[in-house]
């Protein structure tokens, strides 16, 4: 018959554990990753005694009520058994050790270390030492030769060395192993086991299988292998009766061999596929108990009586078969491993007839219908052929996850978080003391602390700012109950109670299936159920999000949820602001994207933030803004205690985008992660809720200038077609910054594109004007829209300068940086242009409209006014809508002059005039829309210019203008810095005059002269409009500008 496996328990926290028995096999005693030795009377013993013996034990070894422990302070400590009191410290290392093992009397102790050494310790007087050189990398496991004579080791280097303990030499060293660097990187932890008794056999785990070496000659006289044995052996262990070899593998199969028939005898799966790291037999030999790398402890129990035909020789298989053949036939199982007709004993030489004389696949075992065993018989090949049952190797199914409720703890605890959300926490408390439920806000503003007596035993829980809500489940005399306490209410009855019928859900509608999890926050609900049946790990999760408001409707229909592989969900709830978002077991947190139809977006990863692969963060809240994941780190384990009182941590999120070490990369993912996590702002507005406006304003704000940021560092990288894919994904107005920054760079073909985007985006904008206008109801709602529109603007345009004024810091020289300021875009309408100028009413009662470009410096004074004194209070929601005039935004797009009044256009225009009079090589201006060329005021390089443009001409009779003006900007960087500072003044010192004339003019003619010049520049600007400009002679004025 199989043996029984027991379900595996929690021992430790995740990592290396390690077990082993007491000489009577009382206590079961194991050691882990928390750093304690635990002791315990039985599997079931739900309070084993512990000793703690350092931050993290390695490994352990017992003998005669003495146990040694390998931790991770680098010393080798021995404690007294049962009791656990400290017996001082047997040996150091310079690293921590990483295998520890008594001799068959218990006289001597052999520990491995990670610094390549083996020490070998008298227990009576640790003084007396022996230490084993020779490893090049850390040592794996050590093990004593039964007689005391020889002591086997095996590393990370590959090799296991036989060594002479009294000479410390090696005897021989065999190069059996796959090299690594270190004991975590190792493909296998290499256990080495030696017979016990006479100590015939060491026994070496060599990838699938385990080769026996002889004791004395050294040489390899047999192999035991198992044809379901897939991945590596990692530890073997010999029965106290010497017959038999247990082994437990990397994917969590457990083996047991007969090693005089080389039969296996004895095949179990770890229930969830963990590796099994440590292998002890029950002195009786009745049964095993192992460990796996999460720290949990299993057993294997009957082990007496399913390797009972084993342990008897048979001296005749035919009586040995008459007893075990209906057996045979019902478990479809026929292990044809051994020879035919040869004796149980086995020929040392003779590997050869591991290949069965009947010719069928050799050791085909099948599954039983016990699901928990692989087969557990000895079937010598004598027997007569049995018809096999097909072994199935596909996907395996997976266990569904079983329910629970997101925030809060596993119900066995006796101490427990029923909830912990972001309104507060509510504790469970269930011991010999005290049954209670204790209720905490975070914001005792809400309401008081309660302590809650739980007569009823609640096992669920949940927290609102308005309620508490308990249940309890039903027993054979009791309906499982629903408790409300509103204690917001402002009535009296402020406590409500109600029993849910026996095998009965009210349901409002269906499920496709058992639910794991639900959530809820406002009108809506999150619900996840199992949609079938998951395989190798995976789970198959189904997920419904219903709003319930007046108008119900189901956001999500049962699609899949997304989880990473072999994982399972473990929280399940929305931001503070109303997204669903979950995070499943290998710490990857998910957002509802609405904008992507609904699709889940990972948002963070915290196992990345994790110094160890047993630390987790429990995670009690979202908020989308400010950003950030609220959750409690658990050093070692899932979930926190209750006390101490854990502490919060806050992580950021981070989307998984590439080349996030980069600066475009980085901007990049601030970008996308600012626009997923203001998305909530949309559905709210949609679903009638009121909203932040200055908060949502703020985030397309942060949007547009990181596309900004984008676009100047694509203009430095020279990646022109990217920098056009981003002005598509940019705002008009902050379009036309892009423009103005292309331009300073010197990139006529860019700005040129940019502009025809611009233009694309005015006439969208003034399309949905018209459509406005159209739909009369809508006036008001989309009026003061519009008016924080204008407001997004300034503050855009103001952000805007500011990051080119800092480019312009970096880039230029300190005598261009004082013409930075004045500096205009050069760029006027060509000939062929598709963009027509359109005329721009003007009128007595309505002030002149300026273009958008206008706008970017004149507005910069309202914007610094509403910075100063706080946000400008918004317009009323019903405010008549006025009809906007339309702008010159099509005609002067790509004229970037900044006029601040028209009167000092007309003076600027008259000296530009005059100063071009000067210049008869320069080809005329042309006629821009605003005739941007003739506003500016002289430059010093200017006025240097005209003095000496004949000498220019005299030494280079054959320059062309634009060469006369390269040349005269390298003639004009060799003057001293104060020449040129003496030039600049002299030019300021001419516009200075010009502007005082023109106040006593103003003085002297009155509001009559204003108007008088506002028809001068009307009609100026209209004769230029009729000149054409040719497109070279263009950029030479650009050119000449520039500099």
């Amino acid at each position: 018959m199989p043996c029984e496996r027991k379900p595996m328990r929690y021992g430790h926290s995740e990592g290396h554990t390690e077990v082993c028995f007491d000489d009577t096999g009382r206590f079961i005693v194991t050691c882990g990753n928390d750093g304690d030795v635990r002791i315990w009377e039985s599997l079931d013993d739900d309070d084993p005694k512990f000793i703690t013996v350092g931050e993290k034990a390695y490994s352990l070894a017992l003998k005669n009520g003495k146990l040694v422990t390998a931790s991770s302070n680098n010393t080798v400590q021995i404690h007294t058994f049962p009791d656990g009191d400290p017996d001082g410290i047997l040996t150091r290392f310079t690293t921590n050790a990483t295998h520890v093992a008594f001799n068959s009397i218990g006289s001597r102790v052999a520990a491995g270390s990670s610094d390549f050494m083996v020490k070998v310790v008298e227990v009576s007087d640790s003084s007396q030492q022996k230490t084993l050189r020779g490893h090049e990398a850390p040592v794996l496991s050590v093990t004593f030769d039964p007689k005391d004579d020889f002591l086997a080791s095996a590393s990370c280097d590959g090799s296991v060395v036989v060594w002479n303990i009294e000479e410390q030499t090696q005897v021989i060293s065999l190069p059996l192993l796959q090299k690594s660097n270190d004991v975590t990187n190792a493909k296998s932890l290499c256990r080495l086991a030696w017979q016990p008794g006479m100590g015939k056999f060491l026994a070496v785990p060599v990838e699938t299988k385990v080769h026996l070496y002889e004791r004395g000659s050294w040489d390899h006289v047999s192999t035991l292998s198992d044809d379901l044995l897939a991945q590596p052996i990692n530890v073997v262990s010999w029965s106290p009766c010497e017959r038999f070899l247990a082994a437990g593998c990397v994917g969590g199969l457990l083996t047991v061999w007969d090693v005089n028939s080389k039969l296996c005898v004895e095949r179990q799966k770890h229930e969830k596929g963990f590796t099994v790291c440590s292998l002890a037999w029950h002195p009786s030999g009745s049964h095993i108990a192992y460990t796996d790398t999460e720290g949990c402890l299993g057993l294997l129990d009957g082990l007496g009586t399913s390797t009972v035909a084993a342990k008897n020789p048979a001296k005749d298989y035919d009586d040995l078969f008459d007893d075990d053949d209906d057996r045979l036939m019902d478990e479809g199982l026929s292990d044809t491993k051994s020879p035919a007709k040869k004796a149980v004993g086995w020929d040392d030489d003779d590997d050869d007839f591991l290949v069965p004389a009947t010719g069928r696949v050799k050791n085909r075992g099948a599954f039983l219908d016990d699901e928990n065993s692989l087969g557990s018989s000895v079937a010598p090949a004598a027997a007569p052929v049995v018809p096999l049952r097909p072994v199935y190797e596909g996907p395996v199914p997976t266990p569904p996850q079983k329910a629970f409720q997101p925030g809060s703890t596993p119900a066995h605890l006796t101490h427990r978080f029923m909830m912990w959300n972001s309104v507060g926490i509510v504790r469970g408390y269930n011991d010999e003391q005290d049954n209670a439920i204790d209720v905490e806000f975070h914001d005792t503003a809400v309401h008081h602390a309660m302590h809650l007596t739980n007569s009823l035993g609640h096992t669920v829980a949940d927290l609102s700012q308005e309620a508490v809500l308990l249940a309890c489940p039903s027993t054979e005399e009791l309906a499982s109950k629903l408790q409300c306490l509103h204690f917001s209410s402002w009535d009296t009855n402020k406590e409500w109670m109600v029993d849910l019928p026996k095998g009965e859900d009210r349901e409002l509608f269906s499920l496709p299936g058992p639910v794991v999890c639900m959530a809820g926050h406002g009108e809506q609900l999150l619900v996840v159920y199992h949609r079938a049946t998951g395989f190798d790990g995976e789970q198959a999760l189904g997920v419904q999000l219903l709003q319930l408001s007046r108008k119900r409707r189901q956001l999500i229909s049962g699609e899949p949820l997304p989880l990473s592989q072999k994982s399972y969900l473990s929280w399940l709830g929305f931001t503070a602001q109303g997204t669903p978002c979950y995070v499943d077991s290998d710490g990857v947190v998910r957002m509802l994207n609405r904008s992507l139809g609904n699709t889940w977006t990972p948002v963070c990863n915290t196992r990345e933030t994790c110094k160890s692969k047993s630390d987790h963060y429990w995670v009690v809240g979202v908020h989308e803004n400010p950003q950030q994941l609220r959750c409690i780190p658990c050093k070692g384990s899932r979930y926190p205690p209750t006390l101490p009182r854990p502490a919060v941590a806050i992580l950021p999120f981070k989307l998984p985008l590439c080349q996030t070490t980069t600066e475009k990369g980085q901007m990049e993912e601030q970008f996308w992660r600012s626009v997923l996590f203001h998305d909530h702002y949309s559905f709210l507005s949609s679903s009638g809720y009121e909203i932040d406006e200055d908060a949502q304003n703020q985030s397309q704000k942060e949007q547009q200038e990181l596309l900004m940021k984008m676009f100047a560092l694509s203009c430095k990288l020279e990646r022109e077609f990217r920098c056009v894919e981003l002005a598509e994904m940019m705002t008009q107005n902050v379009v036309t910054l892009a423009i103005r920054y292309a331009s300073r760079s010197r990139r006529m073909a860019l700005a040129q594109r940019l502009s025809e985007i611009a233009l694309e985006k005015s006439n969208q904008m003034q399309e949905e004007e018209q459509e406005e206008q159209e739909e009369e109801p809508e006036y008001s709602r989309r009026y003061s829209r519009r008016q924080n529109q204008q407001e997004e603007q300034e503050d855009e345009e103001e952000r805007g300068e500011e990051l080119m004024k800092e480019e312009d810091r970096q880039e230029m020289e300190p005598e261009e940086a004082t013409d930075t300021k004045k500096r205009v875009n050069p760029f006027a309408k060509e000939a062929g242009s598709p963009i027509k100028p359109s005329p721009t009413p003007t009128s007595s009662g309505q002030p002149r409209v300026t273009n958008i470009l206008d706008n970017m410096t004149s507005s910069k004074k309202s914007a610094q006014l509403s910075s100063s004194g706080g946000k400008p209070s918004k317009s009323p929601i019903l405010k008549p809508l006025a009809p906007k005039p339309k702008t010159k935004t099509q005609s002067t797009l790509l004229q970037m002059a900044a006029t601040k009044t028209a009167n000092k256009k007309v003076q600027e225009n008259t000296e530009q005039a005059a100063n071009l009079q000067k210049q008869p090589d320069t080809p005329p201006p042309g006629p821009p829309a605003d005739n941007s060329e003739n506003k500016r005021p002289k430059t010093g390089f200017q006025l240097w210019l005209e003095e000496n443009r004949k000498s220019i001409l005299a030494d280079n009779p054959d320059l062309e203008e634009t060469d006369v003006i390269k040349e005269a900007m390298g003639r004009f960087r060799t003057l001293s810095a104060e020449e040129r500072l003496s030039w600049t003044d002299r030019a300021k010192g001419q516009s200075g005059d010009a502007a005082d004339l023109k106040k006593r003019k103003r003085a002297e003619g009155g509001e009559g002269l204003e108007s008088e010049n506002e028809k001068a520049e009307a009609d100026e600007s209209s004769a230029k409009k009729k000149k054409s400009l040719d497109p070279s002679s263009k950029l030479s004025v650009f050119a000449f500008n520039q500099n």
